[in-house]
């Protein structure tokens, strides 16, 4: 179970207004179409210079990703706030944008029909699509599952160290779903984590909360040895895996709790000499919890036997500020930072999570070094199901499977797409100015285009200029809204 995200109640019930505005150069006079966009009238004269491609998303919901009129640099400085995009300052390069694809996500897509499962699918990882590169998953069963396992569940009383009874059989359809998700983008690049060891290895004997006894701790790196094999030879490639999920949070279903001086010695003792032993090239990133606890993820970054295993460290923001991914990046600038978990909540406002989410989980973490921003579960269905007895009840998908034949797209789907769409995996964050509310990150993709994310927290419309390469385009855009940018 999640906290829900506190900010979002200062946007409730706000009245936003305003038509999505591209002022272009050169252009005195402008007509508005019924989509909100703005071309020359009246002799308004013609545009020059490279163009801009605009894709916006409103706060009140009456633009969703939609393309606008182009807009266009030219020589010429406009008045006002101006936003500097260098790419001459570089940074981390990007892994990818996602979702977590839980097993509660694969059981309503499999309730649509072939076409329109297949229709979902494109849309969410095909090129023509959002193009999500990066897929996180656990392992085993995560709270929005219809039940809890584990790959290795044993009756009452009984253990099996040796791991004689493993298998991927209950996430059966997991792995099928990941095969026709390879098939539209082979590059995907997932990330597996557990809510829980097997029952029988821990202190409690319950699939809520306990920790890992110290005597299962090589059977427990011989697990995930085992599903890592297991998801290869199904053809699915583990790029890195995390060792518990939320391990400072015992209380959900399923849940394990894993000190940082238990982490670190699992990490040096058993599963880094496991993977090294097994020829295992996934990554072993720590923590991977909320950014109120950088101790936790710089107390295993500090033991010098766990550091050459660890890759870096991954955050969720339910708690403490996003900027705690470049204070432990500063201090260890070689491990890398992933964001990896945000959920959108059934009681929250369109508005106020698209404005918090870019600001902090697309704009903030990317900012902050994250080679990742992924939100939380791909889909569910209108009651916010399936999930586990005291598993989260109001985590909202970014997709709804509706009854019948059909879904919906919700508010983590724009979040995402806003940066999925247009920033493929190995793009190079670049430098971006930011001020007056707004919010902004850029990249260069690895084609050569720029992209720039702006997030405009004004209540109001707000015109700005972007500056590239000594030449300026000047827009504008509505109040509370998203826009990308790509020149």
């Amino acid at each position: 179970m999640k906290l829900q995200n506190l900010y979002s109640f200062f946007f409730r019930g706000a009245a936003l207004s305003g038509v999505a505005l591209l002022s272009f150069l050169n252009c005195s006079s402008t007509t508005t179409d019924p989509a909100g966009n703005e071309t020359p009238v009246n002799g308004g004269g013609s545009v020059s210079g490279d163009p801009v491609e605009v894709w916006l998303t409103k706060g009140d919901q009456t633009v969703k990703l939609q393309k606008q009129n182009n807009a266009y640099f030219s020589g010429t400085s406009g008045s006002g706030t101006t936003i500097d995009v260098d790419a001459s300052q570089v940074f981390q390069t990007v892994d990818g944008f996602g979702y977590t694809l839980t097993g509660g996500s694969v059981q309503v897509i499999n309730q649509l029909s072939a076409a329109k499962k297949q229709e979902l699918l494109n849309d969410l990882f095909g090129s023509s699509g959002i193009a999500v590169n990066y897929l996180r998953i656990s392992i085993g069963a995560s709270d929005l599952n219809s039940e809890v396992f584990t790959y290795n569940d044993m009756p009452s009383g009984q253990t099996d160290a040796i791991l004689s009874q493993f298998s991927l059989t209950k996430d059966n359809a997991l792995i099928q779903m990941l095969k026709d998700i390879l098939v539209i983008n082979p590059n995907i690049k997932i990330l597996a984590t557990p809510w829980t060891a097997p029952v029988w290895m821990k202190d409690n004997g319950n699939s809520i909360g306990g920790s890992l006894k110290t005597e299962y701790y090589a059977a427990y790196a011989q697990y995930f040895v085992k599903y890592i094999q297991a998801m290869k030879a199904q053809g699915i490639q583990i790029d890195a895996i995390t060792p518990q999920n939320e391990p400072l949070h015992p209380g959900n279903n399923p849940s394990m709790y894993m000190t940082a001086v238990n982490q670190a010695t699992f990490i040096k003792n058993n599963l880094g000499p496991a993977f090294q032993a097994a020829n295992i090239n996934t990554k072993i990133i720590a923590y991977d919890h909320n950014c109120d606890n950088i101790v936790y993820p710089l107390s295993i970054l500090n033991d010098a036997a766990a550091n050459p295993y660890v890759d870096g460290s991954a955050f969720h923001l339910y708690a403490g500020d996003i900027s705690a991914l470049s204070n432990v990046h500063n201090l260890f600038p070689n491990k890398n930072v992933y964001f990896t978990e945000q959920w959108t909540s059934s009681t929250g406002n369109f508005s106020g999570d698209l404005d918090w989410h870019i600001k902090n989980v697309i704009i903030g973490s990317m900012r902050n070094w994250s080679k990742t921003a992924l939100e939380w579960n791909v889909a569910n269905d209108a009651s916010f199901g399936p999930h586990t007895t005291g598993g989260c009840t109001q985590c909202k998908g970014a997709i709804t499977v509706n009854g019948g034949n059909s879904y919906g797209k919700n508010i983590a789907y724009y979040i995402i797409a806003h940066a999925s769409k247009f920033v493929p995996v190995n793009s190079q964050r670049i430098a971006s100015t930011q001020s007056d509310n707004l919010s902004t990150v850029a990249f260069k993709t690895p084609v050569g285009k720029t992209v720039l994310i702006v997030q405009n927290s004004n209540s109001t419309d707000k015109t700005f200029n972007i500056k590239y390469n000594q030449k300026t385009a000047t827009v504008t855009m509505p109040g509370i809204s998203t826009a990308t940018y790509i020149f």
